[in-house]
């Protein structure tokens, strides 16, 4: 089986376009690949390099993404920081990175317009830090967004960079991994856009969510006066609400509703007291899970441990290999 790598940021709850998402994509590939997934604490300190709970986060992240079904017996889940071969290795593509192509990462500006009080160095090699993490295991592919193409070149650059330079054939040259279909995208609830937590904690319905907090969120939905002809076209808010209806929801429920609207009786508080039912069943089991699994100290700490001694083992052999071609003797 293929090495994949995946990281996962802990810098905020999994909400439902998470889950149909990347995580259910996350679940295919445990199955067929032999998958690395970290949780990228280094990472996020180069947009939060002050976290108020670091720790607390990456316990929240572990707990959620175990609730979803990642299953440490099929998958290394580990934590970056637990692995400091990754860090050593990032140094030492540093050193054949140059500033130039660097400060030419699409990411990198976009970061710089939004945070101009917080550029940092490891803003700016941010793309050596995840080539450090992939490489390290050796892996042949590798899951990016539309966002992170430009961090796959780079990554790919640095690979070759390093084989051409130590004329070895050390490491694969990662490709994207090929999902075989589009993510299922999931709306917000602001009346356009995706789901997600940057647009706020109303856009997004999180799996670990409390009803109370659900059916607040979605009664204040954005909808419109209604349709005011047969068999119209739904604006974009309102086809928002039949789309999470339509992940969420039986699909005799979809129906009513939509004939609700073709039909001009559609009433959207109703609408929208369904959806919200429908949404905290889908989620309760998440939801329950999630809190279990917060309490259990001791098995997140198992699969923490595991994690970290499979993917240390993995990354010790790949640096004690780059440290000899490099040149690096004990003496």
């Amino acid at each position: 089986m293929e090495k994949v790598v995946s990281g996962i940021r802990p810098t905020g709850k999994l909400h439902l376009g998470n889950y149909f998402g990347a995580i259910k994509n996350f679940l295919r590939m445990q199955e067929e690949n032999n998958c690395y997934f970290f949780i990228a604490d280094f990472h996020s300190l180069t947009t939060h390099p002050t976290p108020e709970d670091l720790h607390g986060n990456v316990r929240q992240v572990l707990a959620e993404y175990l609730a979803t079904g990642l299953d440490p017996e099929k998958a290394v889940i580990y934590i970056q920081s637990d692995v400091p071969e990754i860090t050593e290795l990032y140094l030492l593509l540093n050193m054949n990175a140059y500033v130039g192509e660097l400060e030419r990462c699409t990411s990198f500006k976009e970061k710089v317009r939004k945070q101009p009080d917080n550029v940092n160095a490891g803003l700016l090699t941010y793309p050596t830090l995840m080539t450090a993490d992939v490489i390290i295991h050796k892996a042949a592919k590798v899951p990016v967004g539309k966002d992170q193409e430009q961090n796959l070149e780079m990554m790919r650059t640095f690979a070759r960079r390093f084989n051409r330079m130590y004329q070895v054939d050390m490491f694969p040259i990662p490709t994207a991994y090929n999902f075989g279909q589009a993510l299922v995208k999931i709306p917000g609830l602001d009346g356009s856009g995706k789901m997600g937590k940057s647009e706020g904690e109303g856009n997004a319905i999180f799996l670990s969510d409390e009803p109370k907090a659900v059916r607040k969120k979605v009664m204040r939905a954005v909808t419109d006066a209604g349709p005011t002809q047969m068999n119209q076209q739904k604006p974009e808010a309102i086809q928002n609400l039949f789309t999470l209806m339509d992940v969420v929801s039986e699909k005799e429920t979809l129906e009513f509703f939509d004939e609700q609207y073709n039909s001009c009786k559609i009433r959207y508080g109703d609408m929208k007291k369904q959806l919200a039912e429908d949404m905290i069943k889908f989620t309760e089991p998440f939801r329950e899970k999630i809190n279990q699994l917060k309490a259990d100290d001791k098995y997140l700490h198992k699969v923490a441990e595991m994690g970290a001694e499979k993917a240390r083992a993995s990354a010790a052999a790949t640096l004690k290999e780059v440290r000899d071609v490099i040149g690096f003797r004990k003496f």
